[in-house]
């Protein structure tokens, strides 16, 4: 109740107090810690957006001195440390006393005083704040040490350090900001520990925005963590849109050899002897374009299903759609699309809206790409779905054709029907698309929901009898992301509930996979059934690889693959995590399975676009390792085109994006574009080639061959790099030293290596 008064009083007082009046906090990210990927937001390019924002705010009305002229000289404020807002630790000390006794210990226990912390100077803590008037432009502090980013890093038990602290103390009761604006998705401050939902006076982001007015645009395609900075920042959330979206053109080696086999095709039945030669040009285009390994050529490979392969493979590079450089928000979009061209003035609209104390109408939140009109145009306050009606009947319809594209691809590589998949599972997907994943993992094992026609809610399932299933049963186990334990609980209680009524189903073992583990006995002692739903503990999120790989702290893959298993091992039984679980039971899971599936919903991000995905889908083949199983199939379930899915396996899916996006010109000039965010943007696509290298070895040596030469080997890309965003080519370059000394990447070219050599001597 005292937190519901505190907020309304916030949001009253901003309505209530002038323009001229109004202290405002506009924030920053600086998420994952290192200086050439500060102003990250997904999608969004941060310090154009900010200074669109700030421009306007001027305009508006609002106190706002000092303002800087483009961008860059944003940029360059809020990294300039002398002009950093100082706090004597006194002062600090005497508003850290006055937090809840359970916070302020928490604090100390992991972090000591705030007099050793790293930011205190001469007895002054600098807090990354530069006032320009009554706006405040920041960039939210590291919450841990940016130098020691371990496991612990994201545990839910350790609080943020004393300048995290002490930057939202001193906006709170030094600056007195009527409201915060934080740019983008997303930052930290909705992911510190403390409960879920209807946080306590002692939950870290309760302790931090109390009562402040908290406004968030956030990508309109991305609902799940949309809704984690609502339910533990009461935010506002406008939705902002997605960048741009083109077809990929081929271009360079690809584009000759795409030429070629348009020849051979025209050349085929009427000339045997060009036939003959431009078959070897082909072969010997396809070599040089990289592109041997990826498909499997070899020797003993007929011509005509070599040019097939490589045939169908430009054809799906071909059919890609990709993002054409970053959204900035409030501006006006280049679009005939008049429900799109609306979006950039009305996100400004509501941000001005909503700084002026104003309701904003609620909006559906989903992917623009897969026909979510009705998500257009952007600017409202991001909703989800009820999870009671998950999975929707439009997604039992999709899942259906997602479960049997995966069995299709299985048998085609296999010769059999999976008898086990570990599938992954998590809840900004199933808020985008209304479950497809868990009705996908309900097919599999022959189960459908019922609904309440009255309501539309899911009140149960039914188990199809096996003439009806027409194939086995197969045996699913979930891999849930903390945000899907979070929101969708119900569903939990609904797999289980299905679990439970397959494995109890008197069905012979080659029918029923998971009633032939039952009957063996593999489950735990104090439960009926095997656990089939696994993921962090409770109040964690992640899959705890991303943090050792940039920690450097390890050497074999193996140890990436432990790091997920020790972040995936708490079984729930429904709503609940088990009080008790066998040790290794998920390893155990993972070392039985046929496969693991990760189901991709829209074609607006990619596999190499984040982390996240390298983290679990590369994670978990990294665990299967692990756990003794070094040929676990791993497949990305392509579900853009609901109707039409498409499995690839992981391998020949980063080999997709490698060559589709990553090193395609026209996604490199939209980058280019954006300046500093822009490369920081191409320096994130080769962190997270390596994850994948790292972790399954899908991203090979001939890819971060491409890679190189797409960047740091193309002189126009390098000059831009070292111009825009010189620490974003350094963390480039290191992650290419990197790959080599692990030997993740043997160049093909001695003048790579060289060059990179001499690039280290430079610097």
């Amino acid at each position: 109740i005292a937190a519901v008064a505190d907020r309304t009083l916030g949001w009253a007082k901003l309505a209530t107090t002038s323009r001229a009046d109004r202290n405002v906090a506009l924030v920053l990210s600086t998420y994952p810690g290192r200086v050439d990927q500060i102003a990250h937001a997904v999608g969004l390019d941060g310090p154009a957006s900010a200074h669109v924002i700030v421009s306007r705010l001027a305009d508006e009305g609002y106190a706002v001195d000092d303002l800087p002229a483009s961008p860059k000289e944003m940029l360059d404020a809020v990294r300039d440390t002398t002009r950093y807002a100082r706090w004597s630790v006194p002062d600090y000390r005497a508003a850290f006393t006055k937090l809840p006794k359970q916070f302020q210990a928490e604090v100390s226990n992991a972090w000591g005083d705030v007099a050793d912390d790293v930011d205190v100077r001469a007895g002054m803590l600098a807090l990354p704040i530069v006032k320009c008037g009554n706006l405040l432009l920041t960039l939210q502090p590291e919450r841990g040490e940016a130098g020691d980013r371990k496991a612990g890093y994201h545990d839910p038990t350790v609080p943020p350090r004393h300048t995290y602290v002490a930057f939202y103390l001193w906006l709170q009761h030094v600056a007195k900001i009527d409201a915060l604006i934080h740019l983008g998705a997303h930052g930290t401050a909705e992911w510190l520990p403390g409960k879920a939902v209807a946080l306590s006076d002692a939950c870290t982001p309760y302790v931090l925005t109390g009562g402040t007015p908290v406004i968030y645009p956030f990508i309109v395609n991305d609902p799940g963590e949309a809704a984690q900075a609502k339910r533990r920042l009461g935010a506002v959330t406008i939705g902002h849109m997605t960048p741009k979206m083109v077809t990929t053109d081929l271009d360079g080696r690809l584009n000759d050899l795409d030429r070629l086999v348009n020849e051979f095709s025209s050349a085929d039945g009427l000339d045997a002897r060009r036939r003959n030669v431009l078959a070897d040009q082909i072969v010997f285009a396809a070599e040089n374009a990289g592109l041997s390994e990826d498909l499997g050529l070899d020797k003993e490979t007929s011509t005509d299903e070599t040019i097939a392969q490589i045939d169908a493979f430009l054809c799906d590079i071909k059919e890609m759609t990709i993002r054409d450089g970053l959204h900035t928000f409030g501006s006006d979009i280049d679009t005939d699309d008049a429900a799109v061209a609306a979006c950039g003035p009305s996100e400004m609209s509501a941000l001005i809206n909503a700084l002026d104390g104003h309701f904003i109408e609620p909006g559906p939140s989903g992917a623009p790409s897969r026909g979510r009109r009705d998500v257009l145009p952007t600017g409202r306050n991001l909703t989800t779905i009820d999870p009671r009606g998950v999975p929707t009947q439009t997604a039992l319809m999709h899942g259906r054709a997602a479960a049997e594209e995966i069995l299709r691809r299985y048998l085609e590589d296999h010769g059999d029907w999976p008898r086990a998949i570990v599938m992954d599972v998590w809840g900004s997907a199933t808020m985008r698309n209304g479950g497809e994943e868990i009705a996908t993992a309900l097919h599999l094992m022959g189960v459908r929901p019922i609904w309440d026609h009255a309501s539309f809610r899911v009140t149960g399932v039914e188990v199809l009898a096996p003439a009806e299933v027409g194939r086995p049963r197969v045996d699913v186990t979930l891999r849930i992301s903390g945000l899907f334990r979070d929101v969708f609980p119900t569903q939990l209680a609904l797999f289980h509930q299905a679990v439970t009524a397959v494995a109890n189903r008197d069905e012979d073992d080659e029918t029923n996979p998971l009633a032939a583990v039952t009957r063996r006995g593999e489950r735990t002692a104090s439960h009926a059934v095997p656990d089939r739903i696994f993921g962090a503990a409770p109040g964690a999120y992640g899959a705890g690889v991303t943090d050792l790989i940039d920690s450097h702290d390890w050497s074999k893959r193996e140890q990436l693959g432990q790091a997920y298993l020790e972040a995936s091992s708490t079984a729930y039984r429904g709503e609940t995590a088990a009080e008790t679980t066998t040790p290794g039971a998920f390893a155990g899971q993972l070392r039985a399975a046929s496969a693991f599936v990760h189901i991709h919903d829209h074609s607006e991000a990619d596999i190499l676009s984040s982390t996240d995905y390298a983290a679990h889908e590369g994670g978990a083949l990294a665990a299967a390792i692990a756990a003794g199983r070094d040929d676990l199939a791993g497949y990305h379930v392509d579900t853009a085109r609901p109707q039409h899915p498409k499995s690839r396996t992981l391998s020949e899916e980063c080999a997709r994006v490698v060559h589709g996006r990553a090193t395609n010109s026209k996604w490199i000039n939209g980058q280019m574009r954006h300046g500093f965010r822009g490369a920081a943007e191409i320096a994130s696509t080769v962190d997270n080639a390596f994850a994948f290298a790292a972790t399954a070895g899908t991203v090979t040596s001939k890819h971060f061959d491409e890679l190189y030469l797409a960047y740091l080997g193309d002189p126009t890309v390098a000059e831009f790099m070292a111009d825009a965003n010189p620490d974003a080519q350094n963390a480039m370059r290191a992650r290419f030293q990197e790959a080599m000394s692990r030997g993740l990447w043997t160049p093909r070219l001695n003048s790579a290596v060289q060059m990179l050599a001499d690039e280290e001597t430079a610097a």
